[in-house]
Parts: structure tokens; sequence; C-alpha cells
């Protein structure tokens, strides 16, 4: 029988964890573990939440819980906990292959929207008179189309989108974010931030009611 040199468990729990629609949720999916070998193996299986139907797509699991949890199955462990206090555990379904039609007519809408936006800019800013009066300040003369500053001008929209973006398709140029990646992360920040808040809420809820 091997013996535990040390009863102590290390915790640090993740942000964000994923499981499928159906399973429960073990303590090894959504914490990283430091503890003696003997330990270990239970403490990743151990049993921390099973999803309910009420509780929707998103629930978030509170360290108290899971110190509740770990106590109930290993009373004499000492428990140091870092990090963040809380793990918001997001329940998926099974992914559907995307719809090629639906997928044809978004990237038609955007087309057409942006292209749209531009073009009412340009408008609105009198692009094309500016081109005008360059040509002619350069030149000496006055054309209704200056084509040599139309044509690099238009080239130059879709390569500076491109470099903005840094994304040509799947294709990155660089580690640096981009502007939209930028957006969506602080997004997902707003929408996880009251996801918790609502939780909370929700518990303290229950335990008034308790």
């Amino acid at each position: 029988m091997v013996v535990p040199t040390s009863k102590v468990i290390y915790i640090r729990l993740r942000r964000k964890a994923c499981v499928r629609k159906g399973q429960v949720v073990k303590l090894g999916q959504i914490a990283q573990l430091i503890v003696d070998p003997v330990y270990e193996k239970d403490l990743h299986e151990l049993i921390i939440h099973q999803p309910q139907q009420e509780d929707g797509n998103r629930v978030l699991l509170d360290m108290m819980l899971i110190i509740g949890k770990i106590r109930e199955r290993f009373p004499d462990l000492q428990i140091e906990h870092y990090g963040e206090p809380h793990v918001l555990l997001e329940i998926t379904t099974d992914n559907r292959k995307a719809n090629p039609l639906l997928i044809a007519l978004v990237w038609l809408l955007l087309f057409i929207g942006s292209g749209l936006t531009i073009m009412n800019f340009h408008a609105d800013v009198s692009m094309l008179d500016v081109h005008q009066r360059i040509y002619e300040l350069m030149t000496g003369k006055k054309v209704e189309h200056p084509l040599i500053l139309q044509i690099p001008y238009s080239l130059g929209i879709g390569v500076g989108m491109v470099l903005f973006f840094n994304h040509l398709f799947k294709k990155k140029f660089n580690e640096e974010p981009s502007p939209l990646e930028v957006e969506m992360f602080m997004y997902q920040e707003s929408v996880n931030h009251y996801v918790i808040t609502e939780e909370y809420s929700k518990i303290h809820e229950k335990g008034d009611n308790q």
C-alpha cells in the first residue's frame, strides 16, 4: 500500500470550461491540480456537478461548492486555492454542419452592405471631385475619370483592409490580434462578466430562500 507523503491539494480553477450536454462535470475538467499521486486519479474523476435542464447553457461553479465536494470525499485533505474563485461552465450541444446557402447569403449581405457604406462615404466627401482636382493640379488637365488615381486608390482600400484586419482568408500575417479580434474578446469578456454577476445573484437568492 502506498502511503501519501502530503495531504495538501493545490487547486487553480480555469476561467472557463466546456462540457457536452448530458455529461457530468469532473474536477479535472475545470481545474488544474497538484496533489500527491495517491489522490490524483480520484480527484480528477471527482464529480462536481450534473447539469440540469433548468441550468441553460451556462453554469457558474463557485469555489465553495467545489471545496464542499472535495471535503465530502477526502475530509483529511488540506485545500490551497489559487486564482479565480469560480469557473464559468459552458454546456455545448452537437455541432451542426454549416449550411453553404446560409453562408453565401450572409457573405452577399455583408459584401453589399460594406460596398454601399464605402460608396456613401465617398459621395459624402466628394471623393470624385477630389481626385479630379488632384489630377488637374498634377497634369494641368481636367478629366471626368482620373483612372490613374482611382484604380490605385481602389486597390489600396482592399489591401488596407486586409492589413488592418491582419487576415487573408485563414492566414494571419503575424501574431498580433486584429481590431476585430480585440473587439470580440472585449465583447466576450463583458458577456462572461454579466453571466457571472447574474449567476451569483441566483446563488444568493437560493441561499436567502433556504
